[in-house]
């Protein structure tokens, strides 16, 4: 038992809606890691065009998205692109439009309102239509509800819901926390994780602290 391939887009046989996003993703400023999917019934292949939004290499932002990741449909990221100059009366984007309402305008003022780089965790799972904004940071094993704006970072195995989301309860207490971060098990080979996947799915943690 090896699970399937996590270089096939569409792993699930007359299934298409799901897709493995690795090797479909072909930014180089966006990372996914293995088996991550996203699932949406109008070409998940487009995925870096429909749903990663105002990400300009210029902007020099990243998208990290780790291993073992649900993504619902209509899930968006908003990244630095978006931003306006901050600093001044008006935020309008004048020097965009060019004939002359370039000149004067500075870079610089741009970064009033950049955040970085947005991070998702691992095994973390995004709920339908939920907006994450630029440079948020996501820890493992999170929850993001459906329609969430999630607009601060969520700390490991957190479920966050609304607008802006906040925090409604950890999934675990902290001493099952810190002991599931160690053992980390979307690091290990998949043929590990394939002879553990009843322990994964019972959340048997002493069983995953005694894998071998």
């Amino acid at each position: 038992m090896h699970g399937p391939d996590p270089m096939n887009p569409h792993p699930m046989a007359g299934f298409d809606r799901v897709c493995f996003l690795k090797p479909v993703i072909t930014r180089p400023n966006i990372e996914v890691g293995e088996y991550t999917y996203y699932d949406d019934p109008d070409a998940p292949e487009e995925f870096e065009n429909r749903n990663v939004l105002y990400h300009y290499d210029f902007t020099g932002d990243r998208l990290i998205i780790g291993r073992f990741c649900a993504i619902a449909t209509g899930v968006t990221f908003i990244m630095n692109g978006a931003n306006h100059a901050l600093d001044g009366i008006s935020t309008y984007p004048f020097q965009i439009f060019g004939g002359g309402w370039e000149k004067g305008f500075e870079e610089s003022s741009l970064d009033s309102g950049y955040k970085g780089d947005t991070i998702v965790g691992h095994d973390v799972w995004i709920g339908r239509g939920a907006v994450i904004m630029p440079g948020v940071r996501i820890g493992n094993g999170a929850i993001i509800a459906a329609h969430s704006v999630v607009t601060r970072d969520v700390p490991d195995y957190a479920i966050v819901a609304g607008n802006p989301a906040e925090l409604r309860k950890k999934r675990f207490d902290g001493a099952t926390i810190a002991a599931l971060l160690r053992i980390s098990w979307w690091d290990w080979p998949v043929e590990k994780i394939s002879r553990h996947i009843n322990a994964l799915r019972a959340g048997d943690v002493q069983a995953l602290q005694e894998a071998d």
